[in-house]
C-alpha cells in the first residue's frame, strides 16, 4: 500500500509540475500585455505639461501682445489690451482679447481676416503681463502700484505701506472697478483678513482703485 500510494503521489506531482511549466509562460505573456496599466497609471507627463502650458495662460487687461502675420507683415502690431478688454486691429477694428487664451485669440483673428488674407497663419505672444492698481486713503504710501502677478486687496494695501492704523476704517475698504462700461464699487471687511479669520480672497483686476476709508472718529 505504501509503495502504491507513493507512486500515486509522485504521478500527481509530476502532472502538477507539467501544468506549472505550461502556466508560467502564459502568466508572463499576460503580464507583458496588461502590466502597463498597473505600472504606468498616469498619462505621459511631457504631453500633459505641454497642453496645460498653453491653456493656463488667460489674457487680461494690461497684457502687452505681439501679434504677427507671417505672410502679411504690414499687419503686425504690438499693443496692450485696453481696460475694456479690447484691442484694435488694422482692417477689422475692435477685437475682444481679455479672457481668452493666446490660441483662442489666434483663431478669432484668423477668422476675422479670413476674407482678406491668403494665409490664415497668426501668432499671438504675450510680451509683458503687468497691470496697475491704485491705492488711496488711510495707507502709509498711497499711489499707483504695478504688479506682474495676481494680487488680493490685502496684498495691495500692504504694498502701499500698510494701513494707517490711527485712522483707517478697515471694515469698509472700497474697491472701484470698471465692468461692462460702468463703475462698480465693492465694500470689503479687510479687518477680518488681518485678524486671520476665514475670508474669501478678493483678487484685484487691472486698474482697480482701492480706497481705505477713514474712521469718522478717532
Amino acid at each position: 500500500m505504501t509503495k502504491a500510494l507513493g507512486r500515486k503521489i509522485g504521478s500527481r506531482l509530476g502532472g502538477f509540475r507539467q501544468w506549472l511549466k505550461l502556466l508560467v509562460p502564459g502568466l508572463a505573456a499576460l503580464t507583458l500585455t496588461t502590466g502597463c496599466k498597473s505600472i504606468y497609471p498616469f498619462p505621459d507627463q511631457s504631453t500633459s505639461q505641454k497642453t496645460n502650458a498653453t491653456e493656463v495662460i488667460t489674457l487680461r487687461e494690461g497684457d502687452v501682445l505681439k501679434i504677427s502675420f507671417p505672410a502679411n507683415a504690414n499687419l503686425n502690431t504690438t499693443q496692450p489690451i485696453r481696460r475694456d478688454g479690447m484691442i484694435s486691429m488694422p482692417l477689422v477694428g475692435e477685437v475682444k482679447a481679455a479672457g481668452k487664451t493666446p490660441n483662442q485669440l489666434e483663431k478669432d483673428l484668423a477668422d476675422a481676416y479670413s476674407t482678406q488674407l491668403l494665409s490664415k497663419e497668426v501668432t499671438v505672444e504675450v510680451q509683458s503681463s503687468t497691470f496697475p492698481v491704485y491705492v488711496s486713503g488711510a495707507v502709509l504710501r498711497p499711489g499707483k502700484m504695478v504688479f506682474d502677478h495676481p494680487v488680493t486687496v490685502l496684498d495691495a494695501i500692504m504694498e502701499a505701506g500698510g494701513p494707517d492704523y490711527t485712522k483707517a476704517n478697515l471694515k469698509a475698504v472700497m474697491v472701484t472697478r470698471l465692468e461692462d462700461g460702468r463703475y462698480k464699487t465693492y465694500t470689503l471687511n479687510v479687518k477680518r483678513m488681518l485678524e486671520g479669520k476665514e475670508t474669501e480672497p478678493f483678487y484685484l483686476k487691472p486698474s482697480d482703485s482701492v480706497k481705505v476709508s477713514e474712521r469718522l472718529w478717532y
